[in-house]
């Protein structure tokens, strides 16, 4: 039995949430590994490899393999592939590729969950700086995640800087999720929105956040494979995530090897986003 807010959400006790930061740091060890690795001529399933082994050697379990059918460890979406691809060696990574690398791992029962994207030897500016504004968007949506505050609060960060820096599409069909004793839970996390809506943040309460952002259209569509996303427009996507809990203290990134005290400094004091929202009234 677990505890569950009025709303559905799961509740996670302090032993709890020490299962889910071990999950987590097996994720967050692996897409280190992964990172590193990257690199031209190498394959996604190559890459696929490296992380099953590095989970597995953890003790845990992939989380993706045989999710829903899906065959592999990570995801590994390629320049317009927005998410869910598929690692295949059929598509040898380029210099200036970019590179989207979801992954999760179950340990003792307990879900982590992260995602990076990763520039393939030198890229374009554009693309540097579509993957600095993801990867910003995502730390201003962990930024919400403090007791009192609402769930809509994270999208509506995410897609406030996301439009402040320029005209980049944000998917609206995906977005984040409840996370626990399963991968994907209520509620689901939208990357937009308005701010002051949903289920108000708990202790206990763990997301996943994770935007996804296109350098053009918002528009995608699913391949035949029925799981890689792409754009639209053939223009290249960026996509970062973090599995996050709520605490007293604010956001304890369970998916990131410092927990998050390199954005937020040791003790999660108020973030300048946040005094933001207060002089603003939207929080």
């Amino acid at each position: 039995m677990f505890k569950k807010s009025r709303h559905g959400i799961q509740i996670k006790s302090a032993e709890q949430l020490d299962k889910m930061r071990a999950a987590g740091l097996v994720v967050a060890r692996t897409l280190e590994l992964l990172r590193a690795a990257v690199e031209p001529g190498l394959t996604p399933l190559d890459l696929d490899a490296v992380a099953e082994k590095a989970i597995r050697d953890e003790g845990a379990i992939p989380s993706f393999k045989g999710y829903q059918g899906f065959p592999a460890t990570i995801c590994a979406s390629v320049n317009e592939e927005v998410v869910h691809g598929i690692p295949t060696d059929r598509r040898k990574l380029r210099e200036g590729d970019v590179i989207s690398i979801d992954c999760g791992a179950i340990l003792d029962g307990w879900h982590g969950d992260s995602a990076i994207t990763v520039p393939v030897g030198e890229v374009d500016p554009k693309l540097t700086e579509l993957m600095r504004v993801t990867e910003e968007a995502m730390w201003r949506g962990i930024s919400a995640l403090r007791v009192g505050g609402h769930l809509s609060d994270i999208g509506f960060r995410i897609e406030r800087y996301v439009r402040s820096q320029g005209r980049y599409g944000i998917p609206p069909e995906y977005g984040g999720h409840g996370i626990g004793t399963e991968m994907h839970m209520d509620p689901w996390v939208a990357n937009h929105g308005k701010p002051g809506r949903g289920p108000r943040f708990e202790v206990g309460m763990c997301f996943a956040v994770e935007p996804m952002v296109n350098l053009g259209t918002e528009r995608t569509k699913v391949l035949a494979d029925d799981w890689t996303v792409i754009t639209l427009d053939g223009r290249a996507s960026a996509h970062f995530e973090h599995s996050v809990a709520v605490t007293e203290d604010g956001p304890l990134v369970l998916t990131a090897l410092d927990g998050g005290a390199s954005r937020f400094g040791p003790h999660h004091t108020a973030d300048a986003e946040t005094a933001e929202d207060q002089a603003t009234g939207e929080t």
